[in-house]
């Protein structure tokens, strides 16, 4: 794998179950690069995203993420591909009965973290990042929409990842909200991490311009933020 790359994608197909989803797949993201997957709902941004975190198993076609092979992963190493990166939904998908350091400190325990005083720290560590050091005890109903996707950006940068893939992240925001969850994932890039970013939201392109590929009638097209 090309050491300036993290994922490299090459005439790889996406399914689900039996039925194809994108054909033809090429793509590169760079160590610190940022991308926007765009196309109208159901034209296949999730599932390719899916398939590269192997929640979708690869089945035709080359794909390299963070050094694994996905076409010969084993399904012991999937833990340890996740490890390396960071998942953000649209949803949040926080657990509804813990305070934010709560869900953070279940995500790590799960992926191994024991010293309690280390998940303490790096809670911390990551709440601050996502300018939310003052919410720990809150649970998530008392906090904004906006506010819980930054909780899900912190849980989603606990283990350091090497990248961070957003599938609709500001889906359920406000325009204003989400231009400050664009905003952070750019910050984030630019400390280093390569960032994927599902959205139809074409309007956030003017203000945070990067590479972009369409899914489109079945393919995923490399395009020009000014086309859309």
């Amino acid at each position: 794998m090309d050491r300036e790359n993290v994922i490299v994608f090459k005439n790889a197909a996406v399914f689900q179950g039996e039925n194809l989803i994108l054909s033809g797949v090429d793509f590169e993201l760079e160590v610190n690069g940022f991308v926007y997957f765009i196309g109208i709902t159901g034209s296949g941004k999730s599932s390719l995203l899916r398939t590269i975190y192997a929640d979708l198993p690869l089945k035709q076609g080359s794909g390299k993420v963070a050094g694994y092979n996905l076409g010969e992963i084993r399904k012991k190493e999937i833990p340890y591909l996740r490890r390396k990166l960071g998942i953000v939904f649209q949803d949040f998908q926080l657990l509804t009965d813990r305070t934010v350091s709560e869900n953070l400190g279940f995500v790590m325990k799960a992926t191994g973290w024991k010293d309690k005083g280390k998940i303490a720290e790096r809670t911390g560590e990551v709440l601050s990042r996502v300018g939310l050091e003052d919410k720990k005890f809150k649970m998530p109903h008392q906090l904004s929409g906006g506010e819980q996707q930054r909780v899900a950006i912190a849980r989603a940068l606990v283990n350091n990842p090497e990248i961070i893939l957003a599938d609709e992240p500001t889906g359920n925001l406000d325009p204003e909200t989400s231009k400050g969850i664009l905003k952070l994932l750019m910050e984030i890039n630019s400390s280093g991490r390569a960032v994927i970013m599902a959205t139809h939201d074409y309007s956030l392109f003017k203000d945070f311009p990067a590479r972009t590929y369409k899914c489109e009638n079945g393919r995923l097209i490399s395009g020009e933020n000014e086309l859309y």
